[in-house]
């Protein structure tokens, strides 16, 4: 959606003309007169939008859940977790476990490094949560006061969670915190350290961080150098949680970094382990630090990255950290291993080397891969459309698609409040559709990374509670778990494979079913049918987008190969 577009309809959004007729069954038809709309789903028909509820409950249930959760044989119990466990998952909800749940609990459960690509709304955080906090029991280690600057006492293991936002990490401490015990007090503890949080007060069982404070952390004076040291010993289980961000982008060389100095750290103990002598902390033989990286920044802030989509860039795993005198291929000896490392992702491409599913096969070669049954494709539990406009047509179509998923008769009685997701590409683009929403009396939400992270928190927290429409950018689209989103719109078509399938990721969650709108132009006809035509075929959606570039600019550079071969 042209941005000139939108700022010249908020002049006649007034003199709107009368909303399309409605089909009846109260099935809307998005119908410009001079085109038709373009379906991305097989079924015929001049239907714009669909409810899938009504589609799967005349198919037979596909969105009832039962291609969500594990056989009814399957409990927690079967999966190896503890009773007391079991009970706190019970008491959040949980009661059985989804299918990637049953999948990779048993894997995390042992000490092998385990790879999550699974579809979005799958269940993969409490896929690692639930058999890290199993293992953090098992040990019955204590939770002990002290000095942020003193971590002598530190003598319990830790497990590491880095996210690529403040949202998401905050979202897993509240899911980590919400598994409690008899007593009413989590099973075990989880803080943040991520934006303006600083280190807990509390020494926490979980500690869940973005990349950029944790390195500002563990790079902050320390005259003695070994509080990096004693952290890194104490942590014994990583997560990567929206694994191919974090390979990617600027969170590249801070990722790459920490898992230097954490398998420096197990190279170190493996030496001690097998001569019987100690290595103390602290010990910089083998390892150096150039001076000027003691007190580097790693990032201005976490609000930097919020908006950080992951492409496809070659990790560079020889000069990827600065300062540091030896890479990694030198430190990657045959050692014992004494971490785990779990890396948890809804898109994770892996053809070609220089993708993150192409780094973590060389990087992690023995790791135990767990896919979801709908990564990188269509999920039959959400119904797909796609609408062309005009200049003429275009806040028709979008006001249209907005007060469809506000109606209540394509809503189940106990989907309330309704929720819509509306992604645009720009922020810029959001302040105009908001804007164009309020003047025909439409509330909404705003989130977009130009908002404070307060105002964000404070916007999402009012979308979870009380529904109605979210008007975002991609900020959104990434981890973020909001319940009960019905309806997901793109005013503007995705602009990479990876984007896409995280918007249309935002709906039919937890084995909910639900609907997605897309508006699109002239220009964005051709991806509209590769995404079609890929759905069609039961292929990953992936094969539709260059990874290297724009998917519009791969479209077009393949008719212009057309045209010439046909010339020639």
């Amino acid at each position: 959606m042209a941005l000139h577009h939108l700022r010249l309809a908020l002049l006649c959004v007034a003199s709107l003309p009368p909303l399309a007729a409605r089909h009846r069954h109260h099935v809307l038809l998005f119908t410009p007169q001079a085109r038709s709309w373009r379906l991305l789903s097989a079924a015929a028909g001049p239907r714009g939008l669909t409810t899938a509820a009504a589609e799967t409950d005349d198919a037979g249930g596909a969105g009832s859940g039962d291609d969500f959760f594990a056989e009814e044989s399957t409990s927690w119990r079967s999966l190896g977790v503890s009773d007391c466990l079991a009970s706190a998952l019970r008491g959040a909800g949980l009661a059985r476990p989804s299918l990637v749940q049953a999948a990779c609990v048993p894997h995390v459960l042992t000490a092998n490094d385990v790879i999550v690509a699974a579809e979005t709304g799958s269940g993969k955080t409490h896929g690692y949560l639930v058999p890290l906090i199993e293992k953090l029991c098992s040990k019955s280690s204590t939770t002990e006061d002290y000095n942020s600057q003193d971590t002598a006492r530190m003598a319990h293991d830790i497990a590491l969670v880095l996210c690529p936002n403040v949202m998401l990490c905050e979202q897993v401490v509240r899911m980590a915190n919400s598994l409690l015990d008899k007593s009413g007090e989590p099973l075990k503890s989880a803080a943040a350290v991520c934006g303006p949080k600083g280190w807990p007060a509390v020494h926490p069982d979980i500690l869940v961080a973005t990349p950029a404070a944790l390195l500002n952390y563990l790079f902050d004076y320390d005259p003695e150098q070994r509080r990096r040291e004693r952290f890194l010993r104490n942590v014994k289980f990583i997560v990567f949680d929206e694994a191919d961000m974090l390979l990617c982008g600027s969170f590249e060389n801070q990722v790459i970094r920490l898992i230097h100095m954490l398998r420096f750290d197990e190279k170190l103990l493996s030496r001690a382990q097998d001569s019987g002598i100690e290595v103390p902390l602290g010990s910089v033989g083998e390892y150096n630090e150039d001076s000027s990286f003691e007190n580097a920044q790693f990032s201005s802030s976490d609000e930097d990255n919020e908006d950080n989509i992951a492409q496809d860039r070659s990790v560079k795993l020889e000069n990827s950290h600065v300062g540091a005198r030896r890479d990694w291929r030198r430190v990657r000896k045959i050692y014992r291993r004494s971490k785990q490392y779990v890396f948890v992702a809804a898109t994770l491409p892996q053809s070609g080397k220089k993708t993150a599913g192409g780094v973590l096969k060389r990087m992690f070669p023995d790791a135990v891969w767990v896919s979801g049954t709908y990564l990188h494709r269509h999920n039959p539990r959400y119904c797909t459309s796609s609408a062309g406009w005009s200049e003429d047509t275009q806040v028709e179509a979008l006001l249209d698609a907005v007060k469809y998923g506000l109606k209540s008769e394509v809503h189940d009685a106990n989907d309330f409040p309704r929720r819509t997701m509306v992604f645009t590409n720009t922020v810029e683009a959001a302040n105009s559709v908001s804007e164009i929403l309020r003047q025909v009396g439409i509330p909404c939400i705003l989130y977009h990374r130009e908002s404070s992270l307060e105002e964000r928190a404070n916007n999402l927290q009012s979308f979870r509670e009380n529904g109605g429409v979210l008007v975002c950018t991609d900020a959104a689209a990434r981890g973020l778990d909001v319940p009960n989103v019905y309806h997901v719109i793109q005013a503007e078509f995705a602009a990479c494979a990876v984007d896409f399938l995280h918007r249309v990721g935002r709906t039919a969650r937890a084995g909910r079913s639900g609907i997605v709108t897309s508006l699109y132009t002239e220009a964005n006809r051709d991806l509209v049918r590769a995404v079609r035509q890929a759905e069609e075929l039961a292929q990953p959606v992936e094969r539709a987008f260059s990874r290297k570039r724009s998917f519009r600019n791969k479209l077009k550079k393949q008719a212009l190969q057309k045209r010439e071969a046909s010339l020639s």
